[in-house]
């Protein structure tokens, strides 16, 4: 059974998720950590539960998103995946946490990159890839088919989508990638966004304003 922890994380409020199941296998999602005190918070729970970190996975290569690569990378001495379209996100991190203001460290460059229809393989988990740009070139969600659950990136959220004014985002795009990958999974599915709080594909569906010419 997949267990997923919730961390909040850095200026932009960025949920970082640690999935783990019954194997005490585990992969971090979007480290967003940039202080002391959130790296103390995040490794303090993988210790406490006696995980095994196995990947860092980027949904998508904004800085808020991979504020933590680096730390946690060397921390745990683990893979880090991405999508190639979001490399050079990566490779200007530094220019962009400079013009917000934001304290990140520079991101290693992936060891992996995820492509449509791969898949991620953890302990007893299998996480489908789906890549859906248009927030980035390179945005990618997660789909867990067993446990019902989708791990969205900025995507999708909880009545709203994500923003498409950043680099390489484009706002048609989005949403049809969200009509025809991530609208079509079963209702039942938990949506965990990369901002705020957790939904469903049916909520979505039924309230979502930015979905209404599906």
């Amino acid at each position: 059974m997949l267990t997923i922890k919730t961390f909040v994380f850095n200026e932009f409020y960025v949920n970082t998720f640690v999935l783990s199941d019954e194997t005490k296998e585990c992969v971090i999602i979007d480290p967003g950590c940039n202080n002391k005190v959130q790296k103390d918070e995040l490794n303090s729970y993988i210790e406490k539960k006696q995980l095994h970190p196995e990947m860092i996975i980027n949904t998508h290569g904004h800085i808020d998103h991979i504020a933590g690569n680096s730390y946690v990378r060397s921390l745990y001495n683990i893979p880090l995946a991405l999508h190639k379209k979001d490399l050079f996100l990566i490779e200007n991190a530094l220019h962009y946490a400079a013009f917000f203001g934001f304290d990140a460290e520079m991101s290693p460059v992936p060891d992996r990159w995820l492509n449509e229809g791969d898949e991620i393989i953890f302990g007893n988990t299998v996480l489908s890839v789906i890549h859906v740009s248009g927030h980035s070139p390179g945005s990618i969600v997660l789909y867990s088919e067993k446990d019902k659950v989708l791990i969205a990136g900025d995507v999708l959220f909880n009545g709203s989508i994500g923003r498409t004014d950043l680099p390489g985002g484009d706002y048609a795009t989005l949403i049809r990638g969200i009509n025809e990958k991530i609208m079509v999974l079963p209702y039942d599915t938990t949506v965990y966004p990369g901002h705020g709080t957790i939904t469903t594909i049916k909520q979505e569906y039924d309230t979502n304003p930015f979905l209404h010419n599906r």
